[in-house]
């Protein structure tokens, strides 16, 4: 009901755009939100959207650098990674939930991650 898709290996201030298409009940959520896990380590949020408002929020380590946005009529949600590092490096999902939120229990759907591998 949430496919990822998007990831792959780029190098160090390169770009890349996520994509995480909506289907079934997950259409109706609130909230959209973006995670990502590196290797050996806990599952981290990285951002947020409202579906309605279009309001976003993210963490701090990629303010500036990461994008998120949504195209209502194609129920998808997008992560615009500009300036990327080394420790963006992880699998990327994206989830879905009735309200916007920084904490992954609060979201109910859950995309099988892409991996995004940054060089240096």
């Amino acid at each position: 009901q949430l496919q990822a898709s998007g990831g792959g290996l780029v190098q160090a201030g390169g770009s890349l755009r996520l994509s995480c298409a909506a289907s079934g009940r997950t259409v109706s959520s609130i909230a959209m939100g973006w995670f990502r896990q590196a290797p050996g380590k806990e599952r981290e949020f990285v951002g947020f959207i409202n579906w309605s408002g279009g309001n976003t929020y993210y963490t701090d380590s990629v303010k500036g650098r990461f994008t998120i946005s949504r195209d209502s009529a194609k129920n998808t949600v997008y992560l615009q990674m500009t300036s990327l590092k080394p420790e963006d490096t992880a699998v990327y999902y994206c989830a879905a939930g009735p309200r916007t939120h920084y904490t992954k229990n609060e979201y109910t759907f859950w995309g099988q991650g892409t991996l995004v591998t940054v060089s240096s």
